[in-house]
């Protein structure tokens, strides 16, 4: 039986995987969502940035703040 999640909840997975860098599995596991309603919710944001800029705009912060991420992660691996 089909589930129906709230708009809010979607951009909740979606961050998790798009700024945090939660994997697929991890978010599956914790929140009992399948890895292809994940897939799909990401691809809808990304397809969103071609007519939205408020979408755009939204996207885009959260791929920087995983880039920052990456870079505070590699710089105290390095340290």
């Amino acid at each position: 039986m089909p589930q129906n999640y709230t708009l809010e909840f979607k951009k909740k997975i979606v961050r998790l995987h798009e700024e945090e860098g939660r994997t697929y599995k991890s978010i599956t596991a914790e929140y009992g969502v399948s890895k292809v309603s994940i897939s799909k919710w990401c691809s809808e944001l990304r397809n969103g940035c071609q007519t939205s800029p408020e979408t755009k705009a939204e996207y885009d912060n959260m791929k920087e703040m995983l880039k920052k991420k990456m870079r505070n992660s590699a710089r105290k691996i390095s340290s």
